[in-house]
């Protein structure tokens, strides 16, 4: 079983990621809902009501590298 640790700073929520990369706070949830294809598999998920998404979808879907590296 493959153990993920929640306190990875490559785990955040839409809000904070858009922020991350420069962009508006809806960023992620516009672009999933328009184009969720674009990420790759198992790089964002929706918990409730929130999103959920890693450092890999994050540079997918902007092509841009984390910019706190």
């Amino acid at each position: 079983m493959v153990r993920i640790n929640l306190n990875s700073a490559d785990i955040m929520d839409a809000k904070e990621a858009s922020k991350i990369w420069g962009h508006a706070e809806n960023y992620v949830r516009l672009f999933v809902k328009q184009n969720p294809d674009k990420f790759p598999e198992g790089t964002i998920r929706k918990f409730g009501k929130q999103w959920v998404v890693t450092t890999e979808g994050m540079e997918a879907i902007t092509g841009v590298k984390d910019p706190r590296k």
